[in-house]
């Protein structure tokens, strides 16, 4: 059981980004040796890592855990290198070091951690390799388990790991978990800071539910500040309606790059929409959590109609500067704090979506140290007050707490309930009708072999402002009824990647009522691929998203044809969808695709400012995908 919050406010307040001013100060005096060389050997891998994401697709249903790993391969050995566990179908992520790797899932009906046989699995390119470099992300990685066992590259009776795990949770975005689970344990929170590849390599990163998802109630993503865990939301998720609202949980390695703690909250809350469709999300944040949230809303703003900040250092944290010039090993989340890092400008190169309510709580119950700015304990009320976000705030509480009290204040709660309560009833939220059902008919007009491709249904309300809602489907998901969806007219588009559905199909949801739709799915072939860069040296580190590129050409020749590709300029726009549907050859942000494909070779020529030129040779066939092409650019200074 979880001690009294007053117990534990001296293990938060020493150990989270608040106190990180003493921390520094006496780092090399309290820190014990063996731990700084960890850490610097943490930090050193992490550099030299990447992480591998991508999606698993099902054609069963049942109980068990799905197993997902990356393995080297020296003749007959294999050796796991990371391997994750999965609730159910859905996203993945593994952590490698620089080199090539074997990726393949199963569903351990015994939760063993054995590849045993009769087990349904699959592999990732029948097996292909997939090549890591040294910092960044590796997408794109999709692999399907058919319903019956077939032959891998991996032999039955395989070991993932000797060892059980301590924690064996589900890295899957929703898995379920309870508050007082030792996984939020102050020992873990602390691992998240000062050993942050420990504890992503055993807890990873992730978006938790307390409860079954409800699609009437509004969720609250809440998340934690610096060396801490969900659990310190105690006090606010025990006193919120339940009945209207959902707490959800961003649990992360704090002692991480915080753009790619933002990226990864990105990629969890991304996957939660395709499953749920839920049309908006509040979000509460303490501390350095408000920073990870900041840069997400930046990107993505647009399901986040609420905003809550708590003793966020918005200005940064001068110490942090003293940290990385002075300690013998650096916390990566540092660099990010430091008050004229990269990170904390880019925070404020452009402001958040107009229709982003933002409210910023911060407290004065400070140090009184006459050689100490005014401060909440721990951070510069300077950084607290920062006249950036506060420019964009609704309004500004203050509060007389400190900076870890002011999430265990009864006065603060009340100013909250009132926010997202009052906020609540003036949306209309409550109040939503969510309609009718759909029935989903459909089937695959050609003979193939291998994994059936994954379908996406496309609804586009038809005269209202309202957003498309945007379903992934199981290939063996016919006849499934879906929903619940908002009443009113539609157009349905349907397709999978590599083959051609319907677009534009008039539908009517109408309330307590089911509509059917049917479709006929007929092969397509593709080239398709995500364009990464070298990254800068200060940016090598294990799921930092890629900077800027300018891409000045996309080509592709072969087969009697030649193509050029469409280059979105307007990242800001999705349109990515709309071409999917249309089958229009085009580029956005980072990803390529080339439709209606005769069978035959190709050559992929790329171009892009300030790099090599990249050239490859693609084999396409008839409604098979030749896997999703990683390219990895290398500057002009290379040559």
């Amino acid at each position: 059981m979880r001690k009294p919050a007053k117990n534990n406010l001296y293990h938060i307040a020493f150990l989270t980004l608040s106190r990180l001013a003493i921390a520094l100060l006496i780092i090399g005096f309290v820190i014990p040796g063996c731990a700084m060389v960890k850490l610097k050997q943490e930090v050193n891998q992490v550099q030299a890592s990447t992480i591998l994401v991508g999606r698993i697709s099902t054609e069963f249903s049942g109980k068990g855990p799905i197993v997902v790993a990356a393995y080297t391969k020296d003749q007959s050995n294999r050796d796991v290198e990371h391997y994750s566990v999965l609730h159910e179908h859905g996203e993945f992520e593994l952590m490698v070091r620089e080199g090539n790797y074997y990726v393949f899932a199963y569903w351990d009906q015994n939760s063993n951690l054995v590849y045993d046989t009769g087990e349904p699995a699959g592999q990732y390119g029948d097996p292909n390799m997939v090549s890591a470099p040294a910092g960044g992300v590796v997408p794109e990685i999709k692999i399907a388990i058919p319903k019956n066992a077939r032959l891998i590259d991996v032999p039955s009776g395989y070991e993932i790991s000797s060892v059980q795990p301590q924690y064996q949770h589900s890295r899957l975005a929703g898995a379920r978990i309870d508050l007082d689970d030792d996984l939020f344990s102050a020992g873990n929170g602390s691992k998240g800071f000062w050993e942050p590849l420990s504890f992503y390599k055993e807890i990873g990163g992730n978006i938790y539910f307390l409860e079954k998802y409800d699609p009437e109630k509004i969720p609250i993503l809440f998340i934690h500040g610096a060396a801490d865990t969900p659990r310190s939301w105690k006090y606010f998720i025990d006193n919120i309606d339940r009945t209207r609202f959902q707490p959800w949980l961003f649990y992360y390695p704090s002692g991480a790059r915080i753009q790619s703690m933002a990226h990864l909250l990105s990629w969890k809350l991304g996957n939660l929409q395709i499953k749920y469709n839920f049309e908006q999300l509040y979000i509460t944040a303490h501390s350095m959590g408000g920073l990870v949230a900041r840069s997400f809303i930046l990107e993505h703003g647009r399901v986040v109609p609420l905003f809550v900040s708590l003793a966020t250092p918005w200005g940064g944290v001068k110490m942090a500067e003293y940290g990385v010039k002075q300690s013998p090993a650096v916390i990566p989340s540092w660099i990010d704090v430091q008050p004229d890092s990269a990170f904390i400008q880019s925070l404020y190169r452009k402001k958040m979506n107009e229709t982003v309510n933002f409210y910023m709580f911060y407290g004065y119950k400070g140090s009184r140290n006459p050689f100490r700015s005014n401060n909440d304990g721990t951070i510069a009320l300077s950084s607290l007050l920062d006249s950036r976000p506060q420019s964009e705030a609704k309004m500004n509480y203050a509060f007389n707490d400190d900076h870890a009290s002011i999430i265990n204040s009864k006065e603060v709660l009340d100013q909250y309930n009132a926010i997202i309560n009052s906020f609540d009833q003036k949306s209309g939220t409550a109040a939503q009708q969510f309609g009718g059902y759909l029935q989903l008919l459909f089937s695959y007009n050609y003979p193939f072999n291998g994994i059936k491709p994954q379908p996406i249904l496309v609804l586009q309300p038809i005269g209202k402002k309202r957003a498309k809602t945007i379903v992934y489907i199981n290939a063996n998901d016919s006849g499934k009824k879906l929903g619940p969806f908002p009443a009113g007219d539609y157009l349905a588009s349907f397709g999978a990647l590599t083959a051609i559905g319907q677009k534009n199909l008039p539908v009517t949801i109408k309330n307590n009522e089911t509509s059917e739709l049917t479709y006929v799915l007929t092969p397509d072939n593709i080239v398709s691929g995500y364009i990464a860069t070298v990254l800068k040296s200060e940016e090598r580190v294990a799921g930092m998203p890629d900077g800027d590129i300018t891409i000045q050409s996309i080509s592709l020749k072969g087969a009697g044809i030649y193509r050029n590709l469409q280059i979105v300029g307007n990242e800001d726009v999705d349109v990515s969808i709309d071409h999917f549907i249309q089958r229009i050859d085009s580029y956005y942000k980072r990803n390529f695709i080339f439709f209606g494909l005769p069978p035959g070779e190709y050559e992929l020529f790329i171009r892009a400012k300030g790099y090599r030129p990249f050239k490859k040779r693609c084999i396409v066939k008839t409604g098979i995908q030749a896997g999703h092409i990683y390219v990895k650019l290398k500057p002009e200074s290379e040559m």
